[in-house]
């Protein structure tokens, strides 16, 4: 399940990332002013899930591999998925920054406290040897 729910959030990806670089990407950037520009709309959605960014929580688990995503259960992934495609709807609309992460982050509340109530096994972490 982890490893579907990792691929459908792939697909996703590719949706975000497209309206970024169709309406957030000017095109005199540099090659890395740009990744900094896809990097900070991943925070974004780290934010609002998560409640931190990828470097915190690098700094937060320097032992472990992978990164934020990697290391996130099913239902996480789940509602990654949607809030990327949510993401990606607001930046079409052009709605400022600091309201799509408002809007985001109350979205991830719901949608996680959903997935805790209807799912629970879903929120296992994803070491574990249990099957969904």
């Amino acid at each position: 399940m982890v490893c579907q729910t990792r691929i459908g959030e792939k697909i996703n990806y590719r949706i975000h990332t497209d309206a970024i670089k169709e309406n957030l990407i000017p095109k005199h950037l540099s090659k890395k002013q740009i990744s900094y520009v896809y990097a900070n709309e991943a925070d974004i959605l780290n934010m609002a899930l998560f409640g931190m960014t990828a470097k915190q929580w690098r700094d937060k688990n320097p032992d472990k591999k992978g990164n934020i995503r990697d290391d996130a259960n099913a239902s996480q992934l789940i509602c990654l998925a949607n809030l990327e495609n949510l993401n990606a709807v607001f930046i079409n609309e052009r709605l400022p920054q600091s309201e799509r992460l408002a809007k985001l982050i109350q979205i991830a509340i719901s949608q996680m406290s959903i997935l805790l109530q209807t799912h629970p096994p879903l929120l296992k972490p994803k070491n574990t040897d249990d099957e969904l």
